[in-house]
């Protein structure tokens, strides 16, 4: 049996279970190429509002970090400072060291589509817009933009003999970013547009609420967007998966 939120129900029995040990949850859903246009003009969308973002990721060309669970980013941020991210996905928090769990800089969350699910935990650190260029130009390591927690985190998941700056710069990829606060919702909307090189884009719409909160608001944004004709159906693409995929297939193709 398929629920209101687009999960079966035992699915949606682990959703809960794993949000009981985690600190939030966020429902994405990635729209068609074809809804673009409609979404737009259903959501009142302004793209002179939205805050640039530039992606960047690290790995190997053969996506090791990836197959092992793990994901290595920094960003650049129009107007704010960059940040870096170390991921672990997928994740059962209850299961993970407790230094870990407890450091304030990680936090465990339920990314919910519709018919899928997985919990990641996250440790993340500020860093200067300048510090992300230059280690992604290669004129300083990249372990210099990753904190000591963030460097034990790596080294206690990622496979054997990989170092940080032995990584691929991955990226980057131009994100635009903007917030959306209808009246009929109790929590705000995030799209978010990632737009590759080669002129193809992945379009997300997300929300976040407490693990507690989680359920309802589901049920909420689906009813919210069903009534705008926004398809909730459509295949669900990761943007970090696509983007791992696209810039590796790059790489490997390069003489």
């Amino acid at each position: 049996m398929t629920t209101t939120t687009g999960l079966a129900a035992d699915q949606v029995l682990q959703v809960l279970q794993l949000a009981d040990q985690s600190d939030s949850i966020e429902l994405k859903l990635t729209l068609p190429a074809s809804a673009y246009r409609r979404a737009s003009k259903a959501l009142a969308i302004d793209p002179l509002d939205a805050q640039i973002r530039q992606v960047f990721f690290f790995d190997t060309p053969d996506l090791a970090l990836d197959g092992a669970g793990v994901v290595m980013r920094a960003r650049r941020i129009q107007g704010r400072p960059g940040d870096t991210t170390v991921k672990l996905r997928p994740l059962v928090p209850a299961e993970l060291d407790q230094a870990v769990r407890r450091s304030r800089q990680f936090s465990a969350e339920v990314d919910a589509t519709p018919g899928g699910y997985v919990c990641s935990g996250s440790m993340k650190n500020e860093v200067s817009a300048a510090d992300v260029l230059r280690s992604t130009r290669g004129d300083q390591p990249l372990r210099k933009l990753f904190s000591k927690e963030q460097r034990a985190l790596f080294e206690a998941h990622a496979p054997t003999g990989i170092a940080i700056d032995d990584l691929a710069v991955l990226g980057p990829i131009l994100v635009l970013k903007l917030k959306l606060s209808p009246a009929e919702l109790s929590s705000r909307l995030v799209l978010e547009v990632w737009m590759y090189p080669d002129g193809s884009r992945v379009v997300e719409l997300s929300t976040k609420a407490s693990p507690s909160d989680g359920l309802r608001l589901a049920v909420e944004t689906r009813a919210f967007l069903e009534a705008r004709g926004i398809p909730l159906s459509a295949d669900q693409q990761t943007k970090t998966k696509t983007a791992l995929n696209f810039f590796a297939a790059e790489l490997t193709a390069a003489p």
